[in-house]
């Protein structure tokens, strides 16, 4: 059985632009999504360079590759040198990286009015202040503008996150 040409067996006289056809583009498009950061890069190079001139314009056209990336990984290919990717530069910061005293002034705001299960089953805390309330108690209290702090919701997470459960609390009989 013959076995069809790729791109490591071709013969002298015919380059990867001759053997290239729907399945192998869709093959290369499949294969760079599926691998991540510099394998990805490396993987775009190395396709690129196989093809030769022009393989930088053909992958963008063709197989929709940017072609900054296609760059960078042939520099990570001639240097050996791996790119770090920023991903964790990207994005918004937290609240408490913005107010580092948030925390503490929702915890001092809190634990006042925080009690232990009834049952004593669980180690969570019940509270009967509802998080628009700690929001408008941070204003009142520790001097918080409303355009700094969180909304309610943001503030319901926090509460949960702390250990809070924001639930009627069940009086006992004895």
């Amino acid at each position: 059985m013959a076995y069809p040409e790729t791109a490591t067996n071709l013969s002298p006289q015919r380059s990867l632009r001759e053997v290239i056809n729907d399945r192998v583009l869709s093959l290369l498009r499949n294969t760079a999504k599926k691998v991540k950061s510099s394998a990805r890069r490396l993987f775009m190079a190395e396709t690129v360079q196989e093809y030769g001139n022009g393989g930088q314009v053909w992958a963008e056209k063709e197989l929709g590759w940017n072609r900054c990336t296609i760059r960078k990984g042939l520099h990570e290919l001639h240097t050996g040198i791996e790119c770090r990717d920023g991903f964790s530069l990207r994005g918004r910061k937290p609240y408490e990286q913005h107010l580092p005293n948030l925390v503490d002034d929702i915890r001092s705001i809190v634990d006042a009015s925080a009690q232990t299960d009834a049952t004593f089953r669980t180690t969570r805390l019940y509270v009967r202040i509802t998080a628009q309330e700690v929001r408008k108690l941070l204003m009142e209290q520790k001097g918080y503008k409303d355009e700094e702090l969180p909304e309610r919701r943001t503030i319901n997470t926090m509460l949960n996150n702390l250990g809070y459960r924001l639930q009627k609390v069940k009086k006992t009989d004895h």
